[in-house]
Parts: structure tokens; C-alpha cells; sequence
């Protein structure tokens, strides 16, 4: 997962195929099923066109992108967040960014060991804190974001809820480019033994 974590962050546009194809080179034997279950477990997949983007929990809502031929010209327009994983000593973590769209500044972030719609909710508070509000607020159409407990947290802060459709893999290029960043400008650069230390350094550079 180290490994995959690497290679995704140095060219987020392989597919599983290819990855495959690397990880062997390094001497990994790896089929295609295990590799699915990995990124999946890891909250990664290709920036690039693709038949099918995050899963929705079984059951949740998906809502309509409300950002097709729409030009953002305006602070808080439009906010946007992420997951995504980082290796450790020891197991691993997930960070979560909310960022604007406009300015692609990172309004809120939290780490836990768990990917969950707990720690995104914290994230989401915490940028609501300032009393900003956007118009709009896209994600993909992982389990996190089509919950009921992350929707009806938005919808009661007046905010519309716009989730990627097929074929938008281009909307997520922005907090891709702050993760490709953090871990080769912070966290591929220490070991990290506990959450609270890896946090220390993530605080730091943001």
C-alpha cells in the first residue's frame, strides 16, 4: 500500500493495469482483484476517464452536478474536498481538505485513522467556523459524501450539493495537486511512528 501510495502520487492517471504493471516491475506479484481491493480500501483510482467513479453507500442519494459550463468566478462559490491516504511506520492515515474552488485555498483538513463520515463532518465544521459559506459544494460519490448525516449537514447551512457525474474526473485535479505537494514536499521526507506527530508536520506545512 506504501508502495501503491507512491506510485499514485507520482502519476495519479494509471490505471489499474499499468499499476499492475509497475508494482511487478518492483517485484510484487499482484492481480488485478487485489489490487481493486486495495485502492479501494486506500480511497484512489485514476484521474481519468473511467466507466465508474467512487461508490455510493448502499441505499444514499446521489445528487446532480450542478457545475457543468458553469464558470467560477467568485470566492466561496464553490467548495470541494478530497481523501486521501498516507503510509506510517506503522498502518496508515487519511487526511480530508476542503478547499475553494475559486482561490484553491484550503479552508479546513483532518487526519484520523479511519475514513469515515465522522472525520469529514469535523473538516466541514471547521471550515463552517468562519462563518463562510459557499453556493455550491461538490465531491465525488464516495460513502462519505452521499451519507445522509454529510448531506443533511449541508442542505441545513443552505448550500446546494453537487456530486461528480461520469466522465468528471478533471474536477478533482485541484486537491490532487495539493496531495502530490504535501507528500513529496513534507510527508515522504519523515517516518512517522504516531497520528499526533504526523500531524505536527501536516499542520506545519499547511
Amino acid at each position: 500500500m506504501k508502495l501503491l501510495d507512491e506510485l499514485h502520487t507520482r502519476w495519479p492517471f494509471l490505471g489499474q493495469r499499468k499499476l499492475i504493471r509497475e508494482l511487478r516491475d518492483q517485484g510484487i506479484e499482484i492481480g488485478r482483484k487485489r489490487l481493486r481491493r486495495l485502492m479501494r480500501t486506500m480511497g484512489i483510482e485514476a484521474i481519468a476517464p473511467k466507466p465508474k467513479l467512487s461508490s455510493p453507500g448502499k441505499g444514499h442519494k446521489i445528487y446532480p452536478y450542478l457545475l457543468r459550463d458553469r464558470k467560477v468566478n467568485e470566492v466561496d462559490e464553490v467548495w470541494c474536498t478530497d481523501i486521501t491516504y498516507i503510509p506510517m511506520a506503522t498502518g496508515h492515515a487519511y487526511l480530508i481538505a476542503i478547499m475553494d474552488w475559486h482561490s484553491r485555498a484550503v479552508l479546513s483538513w483532518e487526519l484520523s485513522n479511519t475514513a469515515d463520515t465522522g472525520m469529514c463532518l469535523r473538516a466541514l465544521n471547521k471550515a463552517l467556523e468562519s462563518g463562510r459559506r459557499p453556493e455550491i459544494f461538490n465531491t465525488d460519490q464516495g460513502s462519505q459524501f452521499t451519507s445522509t448525516e454529510w448531506t443533511k449537514e449541508i442542505e441545513s447551512n443552505g448550500i446546494k450539493v453537487s456530486m461528480d457525474g461520469k466522465g468528471r474526473w478533471m474536477d478533482n485535479v485541484f486537491i490532487e495537486r495539493l496531495w502530490r505537494s504535501l507528500k513529496y514536499e513534507k510527508t515522504r521526507l519523515w517516518s512517522y511512528e504516531t497520528i499526533p506527530e504526523l500531524k505536527e508536520h501536516i499542520d506545519e506545512w499547511m
